[in-house]
């Protein structure tokens, strides 16, 4: 059973991730021991901060696949879209960066306060021409949420949520834990990914996965880092 990482930052010098292509390498080889087969690069796209240009993406891309050894993971190329203005004018044109085969498309949210009418965005994008799936990062840290199951489950309804393997061991704290915990066992959440930037993460990964195996069994561990993530990349919202 090889794992799909739908989220990490292995991309060399584009963000807040690895910052050379020696670390990338080693990020990727130690998820590749953890258990992932399948690990999707999502550089960040947030204006006025980290806003790599396309160019830039896929040279950075390109050069890791080609240093990658031969037999190791599959890296395939997508974006983590902040939500805002950038995104939102994207989102009008079904032009914001997708997951390879562009049927679904990652996106975070800003910690300080929810935006507004998020969830009727949501509806809209997916009801849209294009029909892609908006696939939630690390819903466990955003404050609105932590204390709202009634409104993650709406959530659920038009996005397909995504939380921190890291959370899951406390890498980001109490809060952020107890509810990626809870929706974890709740079943509130469609998968879960290593959001890694460095090779610290991939260890908080490796815990979390540990966590769900402990807490729930084979059978999430397969529901949340392979059956989930597949629906997902093909653009459909897991059940």
């Amino acid at each position: 059973m090889q794992f799909i990482d739908l989220h990490s930052h292995v991309l060399p010098a584009l963000d807040d991730g690895a910052r050379t292509l020696v670390q990338s390498l080693e990020m990727l080889s130690l998820l590749g021991k953890v258990g992932f087969g399948t690990v999707v690069a999502t550089p960040h796209q947030r204006h006025r901060m980290f806003m790599p240009s396309r160019e830039a993406i896929d040279g950075a891309y390109a050069q890791v696949r080609a240093a990658l050894p031969a037999g190791s993971v599959d890296l395939l190329l997508a974006a983590e879209n902040m939500w805002d203005e950038v995104f939102l004018e994207r989102s009008l044109q079904s032009s914001q960066p997708s997951y390879t085969g562009g049927k679904a498309f990652l996106f975070e949210l800003p910690v300080s306060a929810m935006p507004p009418r998020v969830e009727d965005r949501l509806f809209a994008i997916r009801r849209a021409p294009a029909a892609l799936l908006p696939v939630m990062a690390h819903p466990e840290r955003y404050p609105a949420l932590q204390e709202d199951p009634d409104r993650v489950a709406r959530l659920r309804e038009q996005a397909a949520l995504v939380v921190d393997l890291g959370a899951l061991d406390g890498a980001h704290g109490k809060a952020p834990c107890k509810a990626a915990r809870a929706w974890v066992e709740d079943g509130l959440v469609h998968a879960a990914a290593s959001d890694s930037h460095g090779p610290d993460d991939v260890r908080f990964a490796a815990a979390g996965i540990a966590w769900i195996r402990k807490r729930l069994g084979e059978d999430a561990v397969r529901r949340l880092l392979v059956d989930g993530p597949r629906q997902i990349l093909d653009g459909e919202l897991p059940a």
